[in-house]
């Protein structure tokens, strides 16, 4: 009788932090965004639906947050394999490549990629030695510099996602599979993937929905030529202090970005009973 006082004792300092610095700022800009002197209203959601360069910037952060998934996907699921099945020595070197960039500022990383991808850097000049570039040729304020920006920020989180899931599949199921006369590919995707596909489909989500909200990394490398929709919301808020039109526009991306991880979690909960 006595275990569920104890229990409610021991997360209510976590859930009264929530509350103060999350559940009540959240809960505010909602209500700014549905609402006006009058009472309630739609009308700024119907503004941002209404405004062809609004669905513009919306369009082109579900295709770069899609993007960057897909790229994550194809990077990080070989990765998390190698590190599942390889020695206990590659697989630390790799969890400490994949770990190390999430110990340094977003902030410190992104202006490294400015650096590398801007005018007179690594990969302009090298692509200008190989005769593929004009000598001025920059990668900033591009759609290819954001996904590669972004990719090196949330990598991690997939193969993580990925690596959690592999390591609980056994090994000899491999094994009874190339044993029956399976080849290495054809025991990937007859075995691995399948036991791998929480993993990739969890991950897959938590990469889209931060790159999706991500504001720093792709109002630097791609500027005001390539507004996202967290950047949108910024410049909204603080430049035109539009604050009804920026709560509009959060509640248009979190509506989005609940739909698209609701229906995973209601299928998971029908699976697993």
């Amino acid at each position: 009788m006595n275990r569920i006082p104890q229990t409610l004792f021991l997360i209510l300092p976590g859930l009264a932090i929530m509350l103060a610095a999350f559940v009540v700022p959240v809960a505010g800009m909602l209500v700014l965004g549905i609402q006006d002197e009058n009472g309630f209203t739609t009308a700024h959601l119907w503004r941002f639906l209404a405004d062809p360069y609004s669905l513009k910037i919306g369009l082109r952060t579900i295709r770069l947050s899609l993007i960057i998934s897909l790229v994550c996907t194809a990077i990080g699921v070989p990765m998390a394999y190698v590190m599942a099945r390889g020695s206990r020595r590659l697989r630390m070197i790799l969890l400490i490549a994949v770990i190390l960039p999430l110990m340094t500022s977003v902030v410190v990383r992104t202006f490294g990629w400015m650096v590398v991808l801007g005018r007179n850097g690594v990969i302009p000049d090298m692509l200008y030695a190989l005769g593929l570039v004009k000598r001025n040729f920059s990668l900033m304020q591009t759609e290819t510099a954001i996904v590669v920006g972004m990719v090196q920020i949330v990598l991690p989180f997939m193969v993580l996602s990925v690596l959690g899931v592999l390591q609980r599949l056994d090994p000899r199921l491999e094994e009874a599979a190339r044993v029956m006369g399976c080849s290495f590919v054809a025991a990937l995707r007859r075995v691995v993937l399948p036991g791998a596909l929480p993993g990739i489909v969890a991950g897959f989500l938590l990469t889209f929905s931060l790159s999706a909200s991500y504001f720093v990394t792709p109002t630097l490398l791609g500027g005001a030529r390539l507004p996202t929709l967290a950047g949108s919301i910024y410049e909204a808020a603080t430049k035109t202090l539009d604050w009804p039109f920026a709560a509009a526009q959060s509640i248009i991306l979190l509506l989005g970005l609940l739909g698209l991880m609701l229906p995973w979690s209601l299928a998971g909960r029908v699976r697993h009973g």
